[in-house]
């Protein structure tokens, strides 16, 4: 099972890479998102709180972290489920820079499991949507 969004955004990479591994500020400018706790870092884990499921605290290890250009966020364990989260930065020029996330869902829970899960569509198209605003903002 698989959910991404992609935009282009009017930033460089390194604003966007700023406001995607600051936790505390966050849910300040990202309405998807309730709390985030820890840092934001090669194998760190962070706990986030997401409005799409709003009791529910996903406990998330920062397993990739290419700065300023791709981060990778994973939760659960292999192969009985696990959710892995990739946001990639694509410079375009001096202005420009491409931003893509991606959920992958996989493992032998999932066919149990997927029909309870909400659409993580309108969910993403509104965090890119919120980065996208705040990174273009002056």
């Amino acid at each position: 099972m698989e959910c991404g969004v992609s935009t282009t955004i009017r930033a460089r990479p390194e604003r966007i890479w700023a406001l995607l591994t600051n936790a505390s500020e966050f849910p300040k400018w990202n309405s998807t998102v309730l709390s985030i706790e820890g840092t934001i870092g090669l194998d760190h884990r962070i706990k986030l709180r997401a409005r799409v499921a709003p009791t529910r605290t996903f406990k998330l290890k920062v397993s990739e972290f290419e700065q300023p250009r791709r981060m990778v966020w994973r939760e659960g364990v292999a192969p009985i489920f696990q959710g892995i989260r990739t946001f990639v930065l694509s410079p375009r020029d001096n202005e420009f820079t491409g931003f893509s996330m991606v959920e992958v869902l996989k493992g032998l829970m999932l066919p149990m499991i997927a029909g309870s899960l909400p659409d993580f569509g309108p969910s993403f198209e509104q965090f890119a949507e919120d980065l996208k605003h705040e990174a273009e903002r002056n």
